[in-house]
């Protein structure tokens, strides 16, 4: 499958088009995030989990020290990971993480590198980029 390119223009559209995103996604999706720091990973998040679960955008957070936050709403529910600060597979592993990959929720992960090796078939890669100052370049792809 190729690859889908979508320019951002600022926070509130990255999170218009999470909110778009999270409407579609079926249960049982996995989507792996790439890309630096301040890049809009989290950004993105909070408008998928919005139009996931009804969660508003304000009460999604990064679990950068618990590597996980759970949102369950109306519409459903999002596992959101933050492995910026994962040692590594075995670690990922020895937290049971990879048990929620199997459930019936969305699973959103930010530093997917880290897991790669990891990642089921079918999950859907998302790579923000900086393109100025407040825009970014979003590349989507479904392996």
């Amino acid at each position: 499958m190729g690859r889908e390119r979508i320019e951002l223009a600022g926070a509130q559209a990255t999170i218009d088009f999470g909110i778009k995103i999270g409407e579609t996604l079926p249960k049982q999706t996995l989507v792996a995030f790439f890309g630096e720091l301040g890049a809009g990973k989290t950004t993105l998040i909070k408008g998928i989990v919005e139009g996931t679960t009804g969660i508003s955008r304000e009460n999604v957070s990064s679990p950068t020290f618990n590597y996980l936050n759970i949102y369950e709403g109306k519409k459903g529910v999002c596992y959101h990971f933050d492995l910026y600060r994962l040692q590594g597979v075995d670690e990922f592993l020895s937290l049971g993480f990879e048990e929620y990959f199997l459930s019936e929720g969305i699973c959103l992960i930010e530093w997917s590198e880290k897991i790669v090796s990891l990642l089921p078939p079918k999950t859907h890669f998302f790579t923000l980029e900086h393109a100025g100052v407040t825009s970014r370049i979003l590349l989507m792809e479904k392996r």
